[in-house]
């Protein structure tokens, strides 16, 4: 397995392979990393032969192989793309158990006159290759490349020139403050940028309207919990509460949190009850669309009883905290438990 900085200096090299697996949390980086690959073989006088892109969630094994197997059209190589490629989860349906084995058996033989690039985006920031391990049983077949997070300084670079793209303008002592605040996904914060520069409408971004639009990252740290809560993963939801504590040993600052996040969560029920709909929350909220979208998704695991019933649990750990006599991280881990249990 290789990182995205040995990707790069292979190409570079011209040090090619005629198979990929890209897999990561930043869609797109991932994006990145298969055009890089691509480019010295895509001409666009021949692309409509050569190139073919595939739903890695809906397409068959048998449309990768047909495509892989067809001889390239006045050109070098034929180049196969699929994105999101379902197959290549940790955990698989039997249908997809079968396409996984199958790929499995296909990379072995990958036509020399075939470049074949699939990614797999994971859907917790907290997965890595190494957790995968059907990704990790295809790294002696084909080449891995496990693209993590930028470093800080290309992180900040690659927002600047989000900036540029938009006709945006800010200073660089807010850029840094921007940087901060944002989380390290450039698929999420190319979008927070153009909300960013659509706001100010030709105006230098100030530091007023970055605090006013862009979240805290405890705030996403919390929402991920709440997350987990809601679909009964309860073990990672401790774990980013472990997280949560290391980073800041405050806990009436996190039970807040929490408690804020439904209480959120009950507010968004409410008015979807009363007729409320998308726009009317992001109007209120002052949230991005795809924050509300997800909001919305989360409440619609709740009743309102259930929403009610967990609010009261929260203010009920929260008195028990301001005293000393209890274990304070003992008690948040026993609220998230009970939280788990009520009846949705």
């Amino acid at each position: 397995m290789i990182n995205y900085e040995v990707l790069e200096k292979d190409l570079k090299s011209k040090k090619f392979s005629n198979s990929y697996i890209l897999c990561g949390v930043d869609e797109e980086l991932l994006k990145e990393g298969v055009k890089k690959i691509i480019k010295p073989f895509i001409d666009k006088d021949t692309m409509d032969f050569n190139f073919v892109k595939f739903d890695g969630m809906k397409c068959t094994v048998d449309e990768i192989i047909n495509a892989s197997e067809t001889l390239p059209f006045m050109g070098e190589k034929k180049v196969v793309v699929v994105y999101r490629a379902a197959f290549l989860s940790d955990k698989l349906d039997s249908a997809n158990k079968k396409a996984y084995n199958e790929m499995k058996e296909y990379l072995k033989d990958v036509p020399s006159s075939t470049v074949l690039v699939m990614y797999y985006l994971f859907n917790d920031k907290r997965d890595t290759a190494k957790k995968n391990k059907n990704i990790m049983a295809l790294d002696k077949i084909t080449t891995v490349v496990s693209i993590d997070k930028l470093r800080r300084d290309g992180f900040s670079k690659r927002i600047e020139e989000y900036f540029k793209k938009n006709s945006g303008n800010i200073n660089k002592i807010n850029l840094k403050y921007l940087c901060e605040k944002l989380p390290m996904n450039l698929d999420i914060s190319k979008n927070e940028v153009k909300k960013l520069t659509d706001y100010a409408k030709g105006r230098e971004v100030t530091k007023k309207d970055i605090d006013l639009l862009i979240p805290n990252k405890s705030e996403d740290d919390v929402f991920d919990l709440v997350e987990f809560i809601s679909n009964k993963k309860t073990e990672k939801a401790i774990d980013v509460l472990d997280e949560l504590l290391f980073k800041a040993d405050q806990h009436m600052l996190i039970i807040t949190s929490i408690e804020n996040q439904f209480k959120r969560l009950y507010d968004i029920k409410l008015g979807m009850e009363s007729g409320k709909r998308l726009k009317d929350f992001i109007g209120e909220l002052r949230l991005p669309q795809f924050v509300i979208e997800k909001l919305i998704a989360q409440s619609n695991r709740f009743s309102v009883k259930g929403l009610n019933e967990i609010l009261k649990l929260c203010l009920e750990t929260e008195g028990r905290l301001k005293t000393s006599s209890v274990d304070k991280k003992t008690e948040l881990e026993l609220l998230l438990l009970n939280i788990a249990m009520v009846k949705r």
